[in-house]
């Protein structure tokens, strides 16, 4: 039998059904693999087969009934149009073989399932706006609590370089390195950065000294 271009199908809740049929299998005398086959999805109270139902030849129809809705929905999902001992199965809900009991016990569940997935998604945006803020006076603030938290930080970070006496000033005359070269390269720094601070000390008291100008200019 070929392949049928696969198709979009939509379904609601009145739809779907914990009954199913089964089309396209082999008649082979293969309703236990048919039944241990759909079981793997969820218990299966009922897999007969369907006589008084149309089919090709050489295939046969089964009724299977799964406990739950949500177990025939899976199966359905994962085995219509799958290969079984050869062919393609056709598998569809059965809604019309439901009690009254039935379906009200299907539409309590899926009222269940919509009410848990309303509350499961309620404070997502609350949460995102904490943690990734966006527009508005969230963001402000959220910029503002992060720059005190860095100016903080920064001051807890200085406070105690002081008063760790491992950040104390180590005197030019030291000795601090085990190599005679690399305290003559230290050495050699020190006296160049002691020169360049000279100089600057120097024309920032040449600047302060000059005296200031006197504007001479008639203003129009």
């Amino acid at each position: 039998m070929p392949r049928e271009a696969a198709a979009v199908r939509v379904y609601t809740v009145c739809d779907e059904s914990k009954y199913l049929v089964v089309r396209n299998v082999p008649s082979l005398g293969c309703g236990d693999e048919l039944a241990n086959l759909f079981a793997t999805y969820g218990p299966v109270e009922e897999c007969t087969p369907m006589d008084a139902e149309d089919c090709e030849p050489y295939t046969d129809v089964f009724f299977i009934k799964f406990s739950h809705v949500s177990n025939a929905r899976f199966a359905k999902r994962k085995l219509d149009e799958s290969v079984f001992l050869g062919n393609l199965l056709q598998v569809s809900y059965a809604p019309q073989f439901e009690s009254l009991l039935d379906t009200k016990e299907k539409l309590e569940v899926r009222r269940k399932e919509v009410l848990a997935r309303m509350k499961s998604t309620s404070g997502r945006p609350e949460e995102l706006s904490h943690h990734y803020p966006g527009q508005g006076s969230s963001s402000g603030n959220s910029h503002h609590q992060m720059n005190s938290n860095k100016r903080e930080y920064t001051k807890t970070l200085h406070s105690s370089q002081i008063d760790d006496p491992r950040f104390s000033h180590v005197s030019s005359n030291k000795d601090y390195f085990p190599s005679k070269s690399m305290n003559a390269t230290v050495k050699l720094v020190r006296e160049k950065l002691d020169k360049i601070q000279s100089s600057s000390d120097n024309s920032n008291a040449v600047v302060t000294s000059k005296k200031p100008r006197i504007d001479n200019r008639r203003r129009i």
